[in-house]
């Protein structure tokens, strides 16, 4: 975790956004896998992470009206410590939090009773929401429509441009990422499984002391957007779609996407396909600017790859008018990037209170309403930005069956796809005072030449 002095700053710049306001932030607690001693990995909820730092269960900020901060927590006893090994105390934690009074867990209805309101931000756990029913005295299905959209706001708006220390901790996920591509192509070959691969990312991500930021997803099958299952064998002529990222001990997080061909090199259909999203990739990042809506840069990137699709005769007619009706969404059905830090997809637990600027809301149009983020960029920010085009068998047909945007769609062509797959690039992106940068000191191969080159065999 950082120095006390940070988290110290960044509850005093939350208690001026919310002058005179009682603020409860709930850590995780353990979560049982099977029975209540074999849990799941511990991961803290990333709010707590951001304003006290530890990374261990049972813990509770409180941040009172007067300016009085307290972690409670449940101290260890010899039974815990025999199973666990040292641990530091309540004051210890405290201290190293910069927050001045360690109490028992069991003070804190005490405390909270004697407060007429209490800010909380929306669980998403089912035992907090319990917890904070039981604290807070309320039944349970007023936790969640009762949390604070205003100490939400407040918290997206600290979240949202990252610290130096943010972006470091990001480029030290990157790092592993890293790793764990070069460890993808080596263990990818016609024979292999997608699990063989998924193996040799972990263990290089492991090298870096790193946790899997998400499920990654490793699939022949790319056109599934979120394909977490592992047991096809890969072929010759596969493309291999990656989407990974890793976490660093104090919870940032990176998530990088790459598609592979499987022999080596690209068929001619594939590299085609390929060279028209990264293209796409390209201009959405040379877009990205302070003052730029993030809807914009989405749309650029929709606006090239919709060319190169009218070029390989899968879209027609004006380019313009095919991507304000949605027609390019066939083939780009999702958003093109979201926010990047402390979750993958940084602080989605608010809602579309950290996604979206206030007075803007989500697109009905299918495909842009997945968009993640539509924000105006300002320095320190970071995203993702991860165009894709898919053949999605299903979604094909049924556009074709309901002739929709037709005057936009050479059906006949998509059909001849329906094998293909898919293809998406991403990469996490700072936005710089005048431009933005690609995070990563060490570049993941990405142009035709350098993914073919990475991926030949002697």
């Amino acid at each position: 975790m950082f120095e006390p002095q940070v988290y110290q700053n960044r509850r005093a710049r939350l208690r001026q956004a919310l002058p005179g306001a009682a603020i409860l932030i709930p850590g995780h607690g353990e979560a049982p896998r099977n029975y209540a001693a074999n849990t799941y990995e511990f991961r803290q909820h990333s709010t707590f992470l951001y304003l006290a730092g530890h990374a261990l269960p049972d813990l509770v900020l409180l941040l009172l009206p007067d300016g009085e901060e307290l972690l409670f927590g449940t101290p260890a006893t010899i039974d815990d410590i025999v199973w666990t090994g040292p641990v530091p105390s309540l004051g210890e934690l405290a201290a190293a939090a910069g927050v001045a009074r360690a109490e028992p867990l069991e003070r804190l209805p005490e405390r909270l009773a004697g407060l007429s309101n209490v800010s909380y931000p929306r669980p998403f756990r089912a035992e907090q929401v319990l917890a904070l029913a039981r604290w807070l005295r309320k039944a349970p299905d007023a936790v969640r429509p009762d949390a604070s959209a205003a100490l939400m706001s407040a918290l997206a708006e600290l979240r949202l441009c990252k610290e130096p220390r943010e972006v470091e901790q990001i480029e030290r996920a990157l790092a592993a990422s890293a790793d764990m591509y070069d460890a993808a192509i080596g263990a990818m070959a016609p024979g292999a499984r997608e699990q063989d691969v998924v193996a040799a990312m972990t263990g290089a991500a492991l090298f870096h002391g790193c946790a899997q930021s998400f499920i990654p997803i490793v699939s022949r099958r790319g056109e599934v957007l979120h394909n977490h299952a592992y047991g096809n064998t890969l072929a010759e002529g596969d493309l291999l779609l990656v989407d990974s990222g890793a976490e660093t001990a104090e919870g940032y997080a990176s998530d990088i996407t790459r598609t592979f061909p499987v022999g080596g090199r690209f068929t001619d259909r594939q590299r085609a396909i390929y060279e028209v999203v990264l293209a796409g990739q390209r201009d959405a990042i040379a877009a990205c600017a302070p003052g730029v809506g993030f809807a914009d840069v989405h749309l650029t990137a929709a606006r090239t790859m919709a060319a190169g699709l009218k070029e390989l005769g899968l879209l027609r007619g004006d380019v313009a008018e095919a991507v304000a009706a949605g027609a390019h969404a066939l083939f780009f059905p999702h958003g093109l990037g979201h926010l990047l830090g402390l979750d993958v997809h940084d602080m989605e637990d608010y809602g579309d209170l950290a996604g979206y600027e206030p007075g803007t809301a989500r697109s009905t149009q299918f495909g842009l309403g997945f968009l993640r983020m539509n924000r105006r960029l300002r320095p320190g920010m970071v995203f993702t930005v991860e165009p894709g085009i898919y053949f999605i068998p299903a979604l094909i047909r049924q556009w074709q069956e309901q002739g929709h945007l037709a005057q936009f769609i050479d059906y006949d062509r998509a059909l001849t796809y329906l094998d293909f797959g898919g293809v998406r690039i991403e990469d996490d992106v700072l936005v710089t005072d005048d431009g933005c940068r690609v995070l990563g000191a060490r570049p993941i191969p990405k142009t035709v030449a350098d993914v073919e080159a990475a991926c030949a065999r002697p």
